[in-house]
């Protein structure tokens, strides 16, 4: 049997002290231990978000997260701008929808990044906006988003900014408070590295005196239920607590290493797996890329389920295909959370192998040699982004 490598964009590999946690007894979740986890977990969130607002767990994928920002902070019958540039990010469409919202979506092509500069005239023409939904890394596509550059115009208005950021979070610099992200969704699988199960919700004041404004529809959802049981680090139902005493470890691993130095890992590793890429004659398909994953475009000849196929079966490893309208047409690699340098050499050194064995002109070596050149600092064409820019 293969030893199984998880290069997904999500779930993502776990540590090993993660999983043993995870074989621990069950306590119960209404216990003066479970509320000393949740006390240590909401300041270990708070120290990833980069924020000093209130974190609140929900037990749910990461869409729970997205949908609980939806219904709390809009009314039904309000208006919703969506920054829609991706599979995931037409879910916040979907979700307006389902709560009867008039989301207006401000759409731009798979692979390009949001432009703040539309974002600005798109409020200017919809002065009512409830709020902003957009992504920090839409995992579809493999791209990053300029956040910091959309929060400043959103700022300038009444409107909320939300931000899905379940697979950037933890991979890619998200500082919550400094670019005035007012509800902030993040999902547990991904650079946290604990299964899937739990969602995170961070809510500055701005978008509590909003919420306060009105009642919510939703009732597991409810934000305003979990802000009144987090003051005594509790939740309003029953929480995946052994997820949380999970979630614990892994925040000690994070805190250990260093959340900026936990970000130069994640651009590190991004840069390596784009040299080794393109030294392979394959194009990126993103013209932002995100940090926690890499995406490239199925060369001709080849469809992406046989390139996926022959890594698994050969290699044990899992990566992804395109979804929606890029169905066939892109290979996903994900490389966030518990996953390091030499994890990405070994993923490029297989994909030369496999390429080889279906017929691509690949010279052994090319990948992994353009992946340590990056890895090194030697100059590479590739670069990175930081604060929102190149």
């Amino acid at each position: 049997m293969r030893k199984p490598r998880l290069m997904t964009p999500g779930p993502a590999m776990v540590p090993e002290e993660v999983l043993l946690e995870l074989a621990r007894p069950v306590i119960h979740h209404r216990s003066d231990e479970a509320k000393q986890v949740i006390t240590e977990v909401v300041a270990g969130l708070k120290e990833v978000f980069q924020t000093q607002n209130d974190v609140l767990i929900l037990t749910a994928s990461g869409t729970g997260a997205m949908e609980a920002a939806v219904v709390n902070a809009v009314p039904s019958g309000g208006k919703a701008l969506v920054l829609n540039a991706g599979h995931f990010a037409a879910r916040w469409m979907q979700i307006c929808k389902a709560f009867g919202i008039n989301g207006v979506s401000l759409d731009f092509e798979w692979g390009q990044p949001v432009d703040p500069d539309r974002v600005a005239e798109a409020l200017r023409q919809h002065p009512d906006t409830a709020c902003v939904f957009g992504t920090l890394s839409e995992t579809s596509t493999g791209t990053g988003h300029p956040v910091e550059a959309i929060g400043r115009v959103v700022a300038e208005t009444p409107a909320l900014l939300a931000v899905d950021g379940i697979s950037g979070v933890g991979a890619i610099e998200c500082r919550t408070d400094e670019w005035g992200i007012d509800l902030l969704c993040v999902g547990s699988q991904k650079a946290l590295m604990i299964p899937p199960g739990l969602a995170f919700v961070a809510v500055s004041p701005k978008a509590w005196d909003r919420i306060d404004r009105f009642d919510s529809p939703s009732y597991y959802f409810n934000l305003k239920a979990a802000r009144k049981k987090m003051k005594e680090f509790d939740t309003p139902y029953t929480p995946a607590h052994t997820l949380i005493l999970a979630l614990q470890a892994a925040l000690r691993r994070i805190r250990a290493e260093g959340m900026e130095n936990v970000l130069r890992r994640h651009r590190r590793m991004s840069e390596a797996c784009q040299a080794g890429i393109q030294a392979l004659g394959l194009e990126l398909f993103s013209a932002r890329p995100a940090e926690g994953l890499t995406a490239f475009r199925v060369p001709d000849g080849l469809k992406d389920g046989q390139i996926r196929k022959a890594l698994a079966d050969r290699f044990g490893i899992s990566t992804v295909g395109g979804q929606d309208k890029l169905k066939g047409k892109i290979v996903r690699i994900g490389h966030m959370g518990y996953t390091d340098e030499l994890d990405v050499i070994a993923v490029l050194a297989a994909l030369e192998m496999v390429l080889t064995d279906l017929g691509h002109d690949v010279e052994p070596g090319r990948a992994v040699a353009a992946a340590q050149q990056a890895l090194m600092g030697q100059p590479s064409a590739v670069g990175y982004y930081k604060n929102g820019s190149l």
